[in-house]
């Protein structure tokens, strides 16, 4: 069974490929207020660095909200502004030399599919041994950027770390900034998230360090949630450093994962009758495992019109795994007994309050060629793993870890009286519209055909923005400077900018 309840949608995504139009017509009203930014810095990771559509491209790059920001800090005074270099991206695709699938993400209007752009890569990872005033690392969590020779663990910071040893900040301070921006700590939380709160089924799941105590990294795992008790030391000796030559800047709360599409667009009951009646091996094991797991599982749907929800492991269910075997013995699934066991012990229905990750879309549906038939059809006879799905519990430890970190952001920023700009805030408003200064409304619709098309503010990743996401970004930044710094820094008009990309053919 093919699942369409992204791909054709997408498909209805309209192309936008005009250039941005800035606005730098020089205007005497234009100032620069208390701030000076004469020397501007951007700390952060993929978000600052213009990551979208699942990578770093050349001209992707040119729309991250520094780059946005510093466009506008030019207009009164402010320098030159240098990003990692990304020439060798000649055929714009993003992703590393000899690294298939890391490509950005397209639309293929003739396969009705997001996909990875056709081609190889020409970026390589040839030292450029450069500090730049773009500083964000693609992946990097906030004590990261305190880790000497991290280069070794990220190709992103690889490329440019100016030594083999060189830590994220200290490369970042040798440009001496006079203003900077801070937008660090979302990997803390959201590589969990984004995993499912988990690796796989059988492996250890990842681990929620906010409420262990566990203020050791060195022991994470890259899924882990940063204890928020360290993430406040290492904040506090990140600004310490940004400011340490009385630099003035704005630093960012960081957004809730359920605003983002990459939890919001896969609904929880994705899979239409009309497919799933057709499998009688689905409609009588939902029968009896309807009788035995006490509600976890319901009888299938097969109303038309209506829809099904999705059968997920949850690892936190008690094991009713020999309850279902011993009743199975009497059924004609007798031969299939302990299979069913293991299988559906800790299985149940999602429900609306479950996020099922973007990626599963591609599977959600699909035979798994791991599994035995007949119980290999993903979500439907086969449970789907922990990295799928994001439960009730896993997004309390998410909301619980987001909401400790941007406290300290804002205690710390407020220390050192310095803007913050709550994106977190503006992400949620994105749930239920996001009106501008254009009167021009944005949501996290992501695919909803081309009624609105042109409010779509993130790439194909479900992540990060697109380019006209950053520069609604850029001006949320603009409205917090001016606000805080009593500058006069006029706003991009982000309908000028271009959204999702679409290809013909790919």
């Amino acid at each position: 069974m093919k699942n369409k309840f992204i791909l054709v949608a997408a498909l209805a995504i309209g192309f936008a490929g005009c250039e941005p139009e800035f606005e730098n017509e020089v205007n005497a009203a234009y100032s620069s207020g208390e701030a000076d930014f004469t020397r501007y810095v951007a700390v952060g990771n993929s978000l600052t660095a213009g990551y979208m559509d699942g990578t770093v491209c050349r001209v992707g790059q040119t729309y991250s909200y520094p780059n946005l920001l510093a466009q506008q800090f030019a207009l009164v005074g402010g320098g030159a502004f240098t990003q990692p270099s990304f020439a060798e991206d000649v055929n714009n695709l993003g992703g590393f030399a000899g690294s298939p699938g890391s490509t950005r993400l397209i639309i293929d209007a003739s396969q009705n599919r997001p996909e990875p752009i056709a081609g190889a890569s020409t970026i390589t990872l040839t030292p450029q041994a450069k500090a730049y005033n773009n500083m964000g690392v693609p992946g990097a969590k906030s004590f990261h950027l305190l880790v000497p020779g991290y280069g070794a663990l990220n190709p992103y910071f690889a490329r440019h770390a100016t030594s083999p040893t060189a830590t994220v900040m200290a490369d970042a301070m040798t440009k001496n900034p006079t203003f900077f921006t801070n937008w660090i700590g979302s990997n803390d939380v959201l590589a969990y998230a984004t995993s499912g709160g988990a690796q796989a089924d059988g492996v250890t799941p990842a681990a929620d360090h906010n409420t262990t105590g566990n203020v050791n990294p060195l022991t994470y795992g890259f899924n882990d949630i940063t204890n928020s008790t360290y993430f406040t030391s290492v904040y506090t000796n990140i600004i310490n450093s940004l400011t340490i030559n009385g630099a003035k800047g704005v630093v960012c709360t960081i957004p809730s994962v359920t605003s983002i599409p990459y939890f919001t667009t896969v609904p929880f009951n994705p899979l239409p009758a009309e497919a799933t009646s057709s499998n009688p091996t689905a409609i009588g094991l939902y029968q009896f495992l309807a009788a035995v797991s006490g509600g976890r599982i319901s009888p299938l749907r097969t109303a038309a019109g209506t829809k099904n929800p999705v059968l997920i492991r949850d690892e936190s269910l008690t094991d009713i795994g020999p309850t279902i075997q011993a009743a199975a013995a009497s059924t004609p699934f007798a031969p299939f007994a302990a299979s069913l066991g293991a299988l559906y012990g800790k299985a149940r229905h999602t429900t609306a309050a479950d996020l099922i990750v973007l990626p599963a879309s591609s599977i959600i549906g699909q035979v798994n060629t791991a599994g035995t038939a007949p119980f290999n059809v993903n979500g439907v006879t086969l449970p789907l793993a922990n990295k799928w799905v994001l439960t009730t519990t896993e997004k309390a430890r998410v909301a619980a870890a987001t909401a400790a970190y941007n406290t300290s952001i804002i205690a710390i920023a407020t220390t050192k009286n310095l803007a913050v700009a709550d994106m977190n805030a503006v992400m949620n408003k994105l749930v239920s519209g996001l009106k501008i200064e254009t009167n021009s409304i944005y949501t996290a619709n992501y695919f909803s055909g081309s009624a609105t098309e042109g409010q779509v503010l993130f790439s194909l990743d479900g992540v990060h923005p697109n380019a006209r996401g950053y520069a609604v970004i850029a001006n949320e930044f603009i409205k917090t400077i001016n606000a805080k710094y009593k500058s006069n820094l006029p706003l991009h008009n982000p309908t000028y900018f271009p959204g999702i990309s679409i290809l013909p053919t790919n």
